[in-house]
C-alpha cells in the first residue's frame, strides 16, 4: 500500500505501542500526527521516526474533552483530511477491586474510554464529510476476558467493544471502517506506569512475564488495519486461547480465572 498520502493519527505516541506504531508507519512514508501528555518524548519519537512524509506533534490529554475539536482543526488545517486515527492513549491498572479508590476507577476509564469516545467524535463529522477514514481502537485481550486485578482497566477495554461496534454499524454507509486491536502482553511501560489502587504509579515491570516484543506487534497492528478488520487479537496462543475457551467453557474459565496469581 502506498502511504505517502495517508494521515495516520496516533494517540499516546510517546512510548509503548504507539512509539512502535509511529515508526512503523513513518518507515510506510505515511504522514503523521502524533500525540501525548509527554511532550519532550514525543519529540525524541519524532526525531527517530525514518522515513515519514510530514510529521505533526502537539501535546493533547485525551481527558481535556472540550480542546479535542480544536485539535481536530489543528490536524486538518496541515493535512486537510484524516485518513486513519489510532484511539492508542491508556492507562493500566495493578489492584483489587476491593483495594481500589473510585477516583482510579474513574481515571482509567476517562483515559481509556472516554478519552477514545471523545477524540473519535471531534474526528468523526470530519470523515464523514469527506466520505472516507478509519478509526482504530487499540483495546486488549482483557477487553475480552477479565482476571483479578484488572477490574478498571477490563472494564474500560470492554467498553471500548460496545461503543465502537455501534459506531461500525452506523458509519458503514459513509465508507468509514472500525477496527478493534486487542493485544495480549507487549513489552512496554504499560505496567510501571499502571495505577496502584490508591492512584499511584505501579513503578514496577512484569518481569516474570514474557510478552510480545512491541516492534512485532506494531508490525502485525498495520496489517490488520491495512485489510480493515473489525476486530483481531495479537498476542501469544495462550492468551488468544482465552478469549475462545470463555466462550465455549464459561463456567471452567470462570474457575481458572479465580485461582489465577495475578500481581
Amino acid at each position: 500500500m502506498d502511504y505517502s498520502d495517508k494521515v495516520v493519527w496516533i494517540t499516546g505516541a510517546s512510548s509503548g505501542i504507539g512509539e512502535h506504531l509511529a515508526y512503523a508507519y513513518a518507515e510506510l512514508g505515511a504522514k503523521l500526527v502524533l500525540t501525548s501528555r509527554n511532550e519532550k518524548e514525543l519529540l525524541r519519537v519524532q526525531q527517530n521516526c525514518r522515513g515519514a512524509n510530514d510529521i505533526l506533534v502537539f501535546r493533547s490529554d485525551v481527558t481535556d474533552y472540550d480542546a479535542l475539536p480544536a485539535q481536530v482543526d489543528r490536524v486538518i488545517d496541515r493535512f486537510d483530511y484524516i485518513n486513519i486515527l489510532i484511539n492508542n492513549a491508556g492507562l493500566g491498572q495493578r489492584s483489587a477491586a476491593r483495594n481500589t479508590k473510585f477516583e482510579v476507577d474513574k481515571e482509567i476509564m476517562a483515559v481509556n474510554y472516554l478519552g477514545a469516545v471523545a477524540l473519535t467524535k471531534a474526528v468523526l463529522p470530519k470523515m464523514i464529510q469527506q466520505q472516507f477514514g478509519q478509526i482504530v481502537a487499540i483495546s486488549s485481550v482483557l477487553g475480552k476476558v477479565g482476571i483479578p486485578r484488572r477490574s478498571a482497566y477490563a472494564a474500560s477495554k470492554h467498553a471500548l467493544h460496545g461503543f465502537f461496534d455501534s459506531l461500525r454499524a452506523e458509519v458503514h454507509a459513509d465508507h468509514i471502517y472500525v477496527t478493534l486491536i486487542c493485544p495480549g502482553y507487549v513489552n512496554t511501560n504499560l505496567p510501571i506506569n499502571a495505577l496502584r489502587g490508591d492512584g499511584a504509579p505501579n513503578n514496577r515491570s512484569d518481569s516474570d512475564r514474557e510478552g510480545l516484543e512491541p516492534t512485532i506487534f506494531a508490525q502485525k497492528a498495520i496489517r490488520a488495519i491495512e485489510k480493515k478488520k473489525k476486530e483481531t487479537y495479537i498476542g501469544g496462543w495462550k492468551e488468544i486461547l482465552a478469549i475462545y475457551f470463555k466462550q465455549l467453557f464459561p463456567t471452567l474459565f470462570f474457575r481458572i480465572a479465580r485461582n489465577l496469581n495475578v500481581k
